[in-house]
This record gives structure tokens, C-alpha cells and sequence, in this order.
């Protein structure tokens, strides 16, 4: 199917998040026009955490466009996000084009060109002066490199307990996801054994969620396996290398909850340099410009391999910093 050509923008944004999201309503505060693509639905990152999550920030902290973020109870739920978001994008009437697969961006003359592919098939290319990169923190899950990683009872995403419902589960990892899935898990009346290679649990656990798996773990509800490391998976259980040798746990359900790193093909598609321990982008702190003119990036792809260091109540403000920069050098890029 042939191109579709859109009129010249001042900028793309690639990943409809709340940074993506909050950096569309900067540009249209500017009275810069752009156009925010996401492979999936907006905010997808929240609508794909479990089912009955409730966040670590307060609603103010989640915010975005000076908008209040109101709910009754002191900490929102996943749901509440996402009424917000929505309800945010209606309110400013952001185009965001959903379940668009940006496919590559290269440099056309003094612009970007932002190939993309529709769901339906359809390629559309879209001229920017600027490229934003919002991709967020579900970009790639961490693997482990075992066998069995890839069998159909083992997943790297966790949406809710009632589908193990009298299973055997392994959940493995040592932080406030991997600590959730196993509460929820035990809840809905799964047999749970978690396993991390630390000596215990993560130190950053939800304040309010520590005491309960501590005591689900004190009390023999939920199994643990601490100092172990995944070996291999096989149809029916978990191999385990423990400071006691090897051990066999039972699982009808794996969720390997280790974390993400961000997407950032399209910062590799326009040679963004990218530090090969940090798997930071090259790019300045003040504007969000990458090395490379008229690229910038926002939210958590900005942390590069420590995700924790960004979050959208941080990351919401590079869209600010960015329609800032792009408005005072207008002259320049005309």
C-alpha cells in the first residue's frame, strides 16, 4: 500500500505514557502542533500492571497537564490511572494514534521522517522537525537465558491470581512486582513459591505490602526459595542452583518477574550514542536533546538500565523542558 504523507509537524512523539502524554500537552501549550504514535493503546504500561495494583505515589505525583488527579483513597489504583489518562487526553484533545507501529525514522533534509505501519496494514510516514522517544519502561522483558524460557506456562507479565487457582506457581524475583503476584497469586488460591537469588527480599518494598508477604513467608503460605537461581524450566517444575545444591520445585504457572529494559531501536536507528554499561542515551539533562539535533527523549528511557530512577512522576516533566528548547530555537530549525 503506498505512503501516506501527513502535513509537517513540529514534532513526533513516539509512546503514548504519561511522559508521552505530558509532552504532547507541553507542545500544544507552546502552540507546536504534534502527533504521539504508540504501537498499542495509550498508557499501555499502566493497563498492563496487575489487574487490582494500587500505585506507590500519591495522585498528585502521577499528574499531568496541571490537571487534579482526584480519587477517595490516599494512594489510586490501577483503574483510576487509567480513567485519568484518559479523561487527560480527552480534555486536550491530544492526537494520539493508537496500535501504530512506528517502524523506522531517519533524517530528511532539515526533518525526520517517522515511518509507521497501522494495524490494518497501512504505512503512513509523517514529517517532524523533532523526534521525541517516550517509549517507556515495558520495552523488553530482562531474560533469564534458560531453558524452558520460552514454554507457554512462562511469562514475564502478571495480570492477575484467579487463572492459577489451585496450582503450583514460581514466582520469580525479589521486588515490589514479583512480591504483588505472589500475594495475589496466594489469595486466589495458588500454591506459590518464590524465588530470588538474594539473600531476601528487595530493600524497596511497599511499606504497606512488606509486613504481609514477610508473615505469608514466616507462616509457610507462600514458599521460598532465597539464594537460588533458575537453572532451567521444564513442563513441570523449576530447576534451582541453591547454596544446597539442586532443587526441583513443582509449577503449573511461572511468572518471572526480573523487570524491563526500554525500546530503544529508534534511538539506535538514528545513532543516538548509547553507553554501553548505564544504557543511558547521550543527551542533555536541561533540553532532552540527544547527541543527535532534534531527537530527545523523555521519561523512563532516559535512566537507561536502572528503570527505578525514572518515573512518571519525574519523567512527566521532560516534555516541559523539551517544547521549551524546540520553541526558543523555532527560528533556527525553520
Amino acid at each position: 500500500m503506498g505512503a501516506d504523507v501527513a502535513v509537517r509537524l513540529d514534532a513526533v512523539i513516539i509512546g503514548a505514557g504519561p511522559c508521552g502524554l505530558a509532552a504532547a500537552i507541553a507542545f500544544k501549550r507552546a502552540g507546536m502542533r504534534a502527533v504521539v504514535i504508540d504501537r498499542s493503546c495509550i498508557v499501555s504500561g499502566v493497563a498492563s500492571y496487575p489487574t487490582y495494583i494500587t500505585f506507590f505515589s500519591t495522585p498528585d505525583r502521577l499528574s499531568i497537564g496541571d490537571v487534579p488527579f482526584i480519587v477517595a483513597t490516599e494512594k489510586p489504583t490501577r483503574r483510576d490511572a487509567l480513567a485519568y489518562y484518559r479523561a487527560v487526553t480527552t480534555l486536550f484533545d491530544l492526537d494520539v494514534r493508537q496500535y501504530e507501529n512506528v517502524e523506522r525514522v531517519r533524517r530528511c533534509d532539515d526533518a525526520f521522517l517517522v515511518a509507521s505501519r497501522t494495524r490494518h496494514g497501512a504505512l503512513r510516514e509523517t514529517r517532524a522537525r523533532a523526534v521525541v522517544v517516550a517509549t517507556g519502561y515495558f520495552g523488553h522483558p530482562n531474560r533469564l537465558h534458560v531453558p524452558g524460557e520460552d514454554l507457554p506456562h512462562v511469562t514475564h507479565q502478571f495480570t492477575e491470581g484467579h487463572w492459577a487457582f489451585r496450582q503450583d506457581v514460581v514466582v520469580v524475583g525479589g521486588g515490589n512486582s514479583a512480591v504483588e503476584a505472589a500475594l495475589d497469586l496466594y489469595r486466589s488460591g495458588a500454591r506459590v513459591t518464590v524465588v530470588h537469588f538474594g539473600p531476601q527480599l528487595d530493600p524497596n518494598i511497599k511499606p504497606w505490602v512488606l509486613p504481609d508477604i514477610v508473615n505469608r513467608i514466616k507462616d509457610g503460605s507462600i514458599g521460598a526459595r532465597f539464594g537460588a537461581r533458575v537453572e532451567a524450566i521444564t513442563p513441570e517444575h523449576v530447576e534451582l542452583l541453591t547454596p544446597n545444591g539442586i532443587d526441583r520445585v513443582r509449577a503449573d504457572h511461572v511468572y518471572l518477574m526480573v523487570g524491563y529494559q526500554p525500546n530503544a531501536e529508534v534511538l539506535v536507528q538514528l545513532d543516538v550514542p548509547i553507553d554501553a554499561r548505564t544504557g543511558i542515551p547521550a543527551h542533555d539533562p536541561a533540553t532532552m536533546e540527544t547527541a543527535v539535533p532534534g531527537v530527545f527523549i523523555a521519561g523512563v528511557i532516559a535512566s537507561g538500565n536502572d528503570a527505578n530512577k525514572t518515573f512518571i512522576e519525574n519523567g512527566r516533566f521532560h516534555g516541559d523542558l523539551i517544547a521549551r528548547h524546540l520553541a526558543a530555537t523555532a527560528r533556527r530549525f525553520a
